[in-house]
């Protein structure tokens, strides 16, 4: 409409509006037309229709049609209207519409179309490719066209006078029916219905179409009938339904990293989307995490599979034996056998109703057949993914009476093949996540050990929850003297490199522990041992490894001797840990907080202090105190894990769990290390000590000491090793050592004999010769104790020996 001619009218239809294109179309001049009624301009016929008119312009928007007007010299002019609102800010009509219309006229005088009579009309419904029909008031039909038939329900002529139940029986015509009272009622029609059912010229593939209700009126516009359309739209809507298909494929399949739930994932999407009843059987190697032979596979005798997913449209699944979990086996040459072998998949669109199932059912029952089963249409789809075959998957239809066709099965191996990969992401992951678990089982302590220093409970939580993975580590190693060693380190990173860090840092204070050093001195080797890795890996491109990761780890340190009550502790760049008296008092430990491991070289310091028995020790990693919203904070961390220690009265193991789970989210900010240790006492009577003069007759009263007080703790049966012991040690100690002799005999979970002297040098054991004759004594203490050793103090140094009460020396 270039060259329209426009005009202006207001809410109530009133020109307000007139252009000299419009005085030249119709002849009237501004000060005729102005304020008049647009109906007013109009023959009597389309006149009449300007209130339904103005009704569809306020629902639909607008509008656009055929309208005859009046011209001012009386003869009738045909237009092309168009109206378009103009919308306001601020509308005054109460329903909210427009305010304004612009009305734009073109004159069609003369066009084609306009006096079309009936005969032409019916022509072109008659050769149209799109089905129409005329039902009347009791939805009889009173004319269609010769393309409806394509549709189903017969010629023309064999529909009047028959409602749609009767020319197509089996159709939903009750649905079709109540979609064209309800326009009857209305007046509103229907556009774009999509119906979708069975025709009988294809009974056994499911179409759609696209219907259209229109209500037809006489000249009163009182009802007379309906109209009606129908499109056949089976293809865009069989692809909207793959599409929809893959869309939920993708959305709901490998959702986890769990090889037996994706394979039910895969299942549970296909039904009713696509089958009626769906199974997933998998490779036994591929549910266990390893790694499947490259390739089809050409021994399917010995390949075990077992079910990891079914799933039916009824509830139960009642078409399988086969449980979750079970083998489930094929027989020799059944299509699910060669599918697996070729790697390619098969379908059936009609399978012998009488053929027996291919599955092997339980021992001892009748191979049901598909007729009992009620199945009539298969296809097997092997999942592959990398070039390698993990399994295969079987669709069946049952209640749904098309076959599978050759659309169904490129859909299917669409789908397949990207739960295939989900499968093998998740069977990569559960093989690389069970080997760190093992790696991760085999870093951290199993239970503690033996002792009788502390009682003991720890509770670990990593950050990343996937792997069960982390950098921090505690232990508890038993010392020389019933003493104990409590250690909480923490590597920076997370995962397989930060655990393996930490690994290599917990073994080397295992191993620095046996020397029996101060706390300082263990820090400071340890120190040494991450700065000389650091230096031997740093020419490498890769910085993930081991030494690099343990640069700038932290460490915490502490010794607790239960026959003193002492105390002694140093920190590599770790938090300091909380200490809660018998009374309830938290209270945090005055220890300078050193350099972290391998970064500055520089000295580490220690502090000692005694501590009453009953007495808490928590040592903790940063990710106990900080979160998301502290961060890094110290004191705020700190004051929240007093609180929560103050307010906890339960038994070592429940404290500890319930701190971790009060302080720390079950997503943590970091990854969460905490060990809580009681001290104990050992009493007077499980601890004896002699002061002895340099004199060699000593040897024998310490003997008989000795043997009087086993004799005191019940322990007879070791008198005589231990007179063994104490004669050696005792003896070395006048012979080659200088300053006062103390023996002191402890006895826990073993019993412990200890001879400490002046002297700095210690002694090594050697294998004497036959015609030697000395040097036996420290080769027959390591043959009759469990364990031996030296360690140093201020005053010189102890040699020690222990004899496990429960089990027979070696």
């Amino acid at each position: 409409m270039a060259d329209a001619a426009p005009l202006l009218l207001d809410a109530r239809m009133t020109v307000t509006s007139w252009t000299a294109d419009a005085e030249r179309l119709l002849g009237y001049r501004p000060a005729e037309v102005l304020g008049r009624r647009a109906a007013d301009l109009l023959l009597p016929e389309d006149a009449a229709r300007i209130p339904e008119l103005a009704t569809r312009c306020h629902d639909g928007g607008g509008w656009a049609g055929l309208l005859c007007a009046l011209h001012r010299n009386g003869h009738a002019v045909r237009l092309m209207v168009r109206v378009v609102p103009i919308r306001e800010r601020a509308p005054t009509r109460e329903n909210g519409g427009p305010t304004r219309w612009v009305v734009l006229l073109a004159e069609v005088a003369g066009g084609p179309g306009w006096d079309m009579s009936r005969a032409v009309l019916e022509r072109m419904n008659a050769r149209s490719p799109v089905g129409i029909a005329i039902v009347d008031m009791d939805l009889r039909y009173v004319w269609s066209n010769a393309a409806l038939e394509q549709f189903g329900g017969g010629p023309p002529q064999q529909r009047l006078g028959r409602r749609l139940a009767d020319v197509q029986p089996g159709l939903d015509a009750e649905t079709l029916e109540a979609q064209m009272r309800r326009v009857l009622e209305t007046g509103r029609p229907i556009v774009g219905y999509e119906h979708v059912g069975h025709v009988r010229s294809e009974p056994h593939r499911e179409t759609a179409h696209s219907m259209s209700f229109i209500r037809l009126e006489d000249d009163q516009g009182q009802p007379i009938g309906v109209y009606y359309t129908v499109v056949d739209v089976t293809e865009p809507y069989r692809a909207r339904r793959r599409l929809a298909l893959l869309d939920r494929a993708g959305e709901h399949i490998g959702r986890s990293l769990d090889v037996m739930q994706t394979a039910q994932e895969l299942a549970d999407v296909a039904v009713p989307g696509l089958a009626d009843f769906v199974t997933v059987d998998l490779l036994e190697s591929v549910l266990k995490g390893a790694e499947p032979t490259p390739g089809p596979l050409r021994d399917t005798t010995a390949v075990p599979l077992r079910r990891a997913g079914h799933q039916s449209v009824r509830a139960g699944v009642p078409e399988t034996v086969v449980e979750i979990g079970d083998a489930a086996t094929y027989q020799a040459g059944s299509p699910p056998v060669r599918c697996l072998a070729e790697g390619r998949s098969w379908h059936e669109e009609r399978l012998d109703p009488l053929a027996k199932e291919w599955a092997t059912g339980v021992a001892g029952e009748q191979a049901a057949s598909f007729l009992d089963l009620g199945l009539h249409s298969v296809m097997i789809v092997p999942l592959r993914a990398r070039g390698v075959t993990l399994g295969i998957t079987t669709f069946f239809r049952r209640d749904r009476e098309d076959p599978f066709d050759e659309d169904d099965l490129a859909l299917a191996e669409e789908f397949v093949d990207r739960a295939a990969l989900c499968v093998d992401n998740a069977r990569r992951y559960s093989r690389e996540r069970d080997a760190a678990l093992v790696l991760q089982r085999n870093l951290l302590p199993h239970r503690f050990p033996e002792q009788d220093a502390v009682e003991v409970s720890a509770c670990y939580r990593p950050a990343d929850e996937l792997t069960g993975l982390a950098g921090d580590w505690f232990d508890v190693i038993p010392l020389s003297g019933a003493r104990v060693a409590l250690v909480v380190g923490e590597v920076t990173g997370h995962g397989i490199d930060g655990a393996a860090a930490m690994g290599r840092l917990r073994a080397a204070v295992q191993t620095l522990a046996d020397l029996d050093l101060p706390p300082e001195e263990v820090l400071a080797h340890l120190d040494d041992l991450v700065s000389r890795a650091a230096r031997e890996e740093g020419s490498g491109a890769d910085t993930r490894t081991s030494g690099m990761q343990a640069v700038g780890a932290s460490c915490l340190y502490v010794v607790y001797d239960p026959v003193s009550g002492g105390c002694a502790m140093a920190s590599a760049g770790h938090p300091t840990p909380a200490i809660v008296t018998p009374d309830g008092t938290v209270t945090f430990a005055q220890l300078p907080r050193g350099p972290a491991l391998g970064v500055s070289g520089l000295p580490f310091e220690s502090v000692a202090f005694t501590l009453a028995e009953g007495s808490v020790l928590a040592l903790h990693t940063d990710g106990l105190i900080a979160t998301p919203r502290t961060g890094r904070d110290p004191e705020a961390g700190r004051e929240r894990l007093r609180r929560a220690l103050e307010n906890n009265q339960q038994p070592l193991d429940g404290m500890c769990r319930t701190i971790v789970d009060d302080l720390v989210p079950t997503r943590p900010y970091d990854d969460v290390a905490l060990l809580m240790a009681r001290t104990r006492r050992l009493g007077a009577e499980r601890v004896a000590t002699w002061d002895l003069p340099t004199d060699p007759a000593v040897v024998a009263e310490a003997r008989k000491a000795t043997t009087r007080r086993l004799g005191a703790w019940g322990l007879d049966e070791l008198a005589f090793t231990t007179e063994l012991v104490v004669s050696e040690l005792v003896t070395n100690a006048i012979r080659h050592a200088t300053g006062p002799i103390r023996l002191r005999l402890i006895t826990e979970h073993a019993l412990i004999c200890e001879v400490s002297d002046g002297g700095a040098t210690a002694p090594h054991l050697r294998h004497p010769k036959t015609t030697d004759e000395g040097g036996r004594g420290l080769f027959l203490i390591s043959q009759f104790t469990q364990r031996w050793g030296t360690r140093y103090t201020p005053e010189g140094k102890v040699i020690w020996a222990e004899q496990s009460l429960t089990q027979p020396a070696m």
